[in-house]
C-alpha cells in the first residue's frame, strides 16, 4: 500500500527523531524535539531532524548541523526515571567536557524553563519530583534558584 502525504491529518505532526542503530543508548529516552530546540536556541520548527546513533545524537536544524552526547540531555517527565547507570554516563561527561561533577548550566535553564511552561499544577509538581531525584547533580546555589521559581509557579497556580 502506498501512502499518500495529502491524506495525512495536520494535526498529526511527525516526529523528527531518527533511530539509526538498532541498539538504543540508555539515554536516549531522554532526547525529544522541545529539548534540542532548547539546547540550540531554535523553535521546533527550525529543525529539520535528529538522528539517533549508537554513541551520539545528530541535530540537523536551522544553522545547526552538531553531534551531541546523550548525556548533554537532562531527564524528562514521562520517561523511566533516572537510574545509577544514568548517573554514572552523565558524570563521566561532565568530567570529560567541562571537568565538573555538577550538572551544566543548561540543565538550571532546562527546569527553569519547564517550571514556567507547565500547563498544570499536576505538571508542575511532576517536574519538581524529577529535579527531586536529580537534586545531587546541582550545587546548593543551583537547587535553591530551582526551587525559588518551582514555589512562584506553585503560588501563581496557587491563586487559580
Amino acid at each position: 500500500m502506498v501512502s499518500n502525504p495529502q491524506l495525512r491529518s495536520p494535526a498529526i505532526a511527525e516526529s523528527k527523531i531518527n533511530q539509526k542503530s538498532l541498539i538504543l543508548h540508555p539515554l536516549a529516552r531522554f532526547v525529544n524535539e522541545e529539548t534540542v530546540a532548547l539546547l540550540f536556541n531554535l523553535s521546533p520548527e527550525q529543525i529539520y531532524r535528529i538522528d539517533c546513533f549508537r554513541y551520539v545524537v545528530y541535530v540537523h536544524g536551522k544553522g545547526v548541523s552538531k553531534f551531541v552526547s546523550y548525556a548533554d540531555f537532562p531527564p524528562i517527565v514521562g520517561t523511566m526515571s533516572p537510574t545509577g547507570a544514568d548517573f554514572v554516563l552523565w558524570h563521566k561527561r561532565w568530567r570529560k567536557r567541562w571537568k565538573s561533577k555538577q550538572a551544566p548550566a543548561f540543565w538550571i535553564n532546562f527546569y527553569a524553563y519547564q517550571f514556567k511552561k507547565a500547563p498544570s499544577v499536576a505538571k508542575l509538581r511532576g517536574w519538581g519530583e524529577l529535579v527531586a531525584v536529580v537534586k545531587s547533580e546541582f550545587s546548593e546555589v543551583q537547587l535553591q534558584e530551582l526551587r525559588k521559581i518551582y514555589v512562584q509557579e506553585k503560588n501563581l497556580w496557587d491563586q487559580f
